[in-house]
């Protein structure tokens, strides 16, 4: 026991939170695997990385803790039933995979929800377990320079750092260029540097379990017909129109309009966040049409929260959400208001 205590190599693992959801959806909506990465299946993959790294047996590599670090809504805050659901649905998912979560209240700032302090959060608490857990290798999916003094401090305890990144670009429906970049800086400090893009694309290991258990399996999602509009980029005219939020899925929603609801994909917002989004809220839009020719929603923009409506306003908005919300339409030959959510 002795002897294989002393080969053991224990691992921590760090996420930012926010930096993994973008990757998360990148794979989901805009890459051709269209699926999210598991979060099981990441933890293997570190696993057999550090094993060969550091050249020990992944038998005695082991993910000793495991935290994510991201800020968060208030229930005040989001108006939204769905967007908690899908909150707790993905705390599911982490706490199943023994993930322990921490996350801080997103604040207002120029009408703009923004994450202040998860990074030194994330920061000093990998140090001070690092310190006291005295961890072998500390993994960080991240990809923020400001991480730099947090590796040159874990390197003065002899902790080896590993970090998952991902370069990928794309562009929206829209026409706006979409730029994924890890800091430069950072990769150079680090003792592992893991080009998870590469790794991916790589055609060699296209059947490597490994590399493909990085995605959840079998979650083909009806919002991919919708989103794979490469070769579809136009309106059906310039009118702006408005109407109500009747559902915000995790990267995609529904606005209500006759007969059919309308989907929209988290890249067509403008002017705003998509986050910024919940279920009720007035907004604008312009038609165009996906690849299999039906009608989405493009150019969103958020008017006012279904929260702010206390009086006056659009009538027409506040009808139409309680009426969706009391009479909701049935699924069309698009699948529109069925997708699923898979919270990994």
């Amino acid at each position: 026991m002795v002897e294989a205590d002393k080969r053991l190599t224990r691992i921590g693992v760090f996420y930012d939170g926010n930096y993994f959801l973008h990757v998360s959806n990148y794979y989901n909506y805009e890459h051709n695997r269209k699926a999210r990465i598991s979060i099981g299946g990441l933890h293997d993959f570190i696993r057999s990385k550090v094993a060969q790294e550091e050249g020990n047996d992944i038998r005695f590599c082991q993910i000793v803790d495991a935290h994510y670090f991201r800020g968060r809504l208030t229930i005040s805050d989001a108006s939204s039933p769905n967007k908690l659901l899908s909150d707790r649905l993905f705390d599911d998912v982490l706490m199943t995979e023994g993930v322990i979560t921490h996350y801080l209240p997103l604040k207002s700032r120029g009408g703009k929800l923004e994450e202040k302090g998860i990074d030194v959060w994330l920061a000093l608490e990998s140090f001070e377990l690092a310190l006291y857990k005295k961890y072998n290798v500390v993994v960080l999916i991240a990809s923020d320079g400001d991480y730099v003094p947090l590796v040159r401090k874990l390197n003065t305890l002899g902790t080896r750092v590993m970090v998952l990144s991902w370069d990928f670009e794309f562009r929206t429906d829209a026409g706006k260029e979409m730029v994924t970049r890890t800091s430069q800086d950072l990769l150079e400090e680090v003792t592992y540097a893991v080009p998870m893009h590469e790794i991916i694309e790589n055609r060699a290991k296209r059947n490597d379990p490994i590399i493909n258990n990085i995605f959840v399996q079998d979650t083909v999602s009806h919002s991919h017909k919708y989103n794979d509009n490469s070769n579809v980029n136009k309106e059906l005219d310039n009118k702006t129109r408005q109407s109500t939020v009747v559902s915000v899925k995790n990267g995609y929603g529904f606005i209500f309009a006759r007969p059919d609801n309308l989907f929209f994909h988290y890249s067509d917002v403008i002017d705003g966040d998509f986050n910024e989004i919940a279920d009720g809220d007035l907004v604008e839009y312009t038609i165009g049409r996906n690849r299999d020719n039906g009608e989405v929603a493009r150019s969103v923009k958020k008017i006012r929260s279904q929260s702010s409506e206390s009086g006056g306003g659009t009538e027409y908005a506040k009808t139409t959400y309680y009426e969706m919300k009391e009479k909701p339409i049935k699924l069309n030959s698009l699948g529109q208001l069925g997708s699923s959510y898979n919270p990994e």
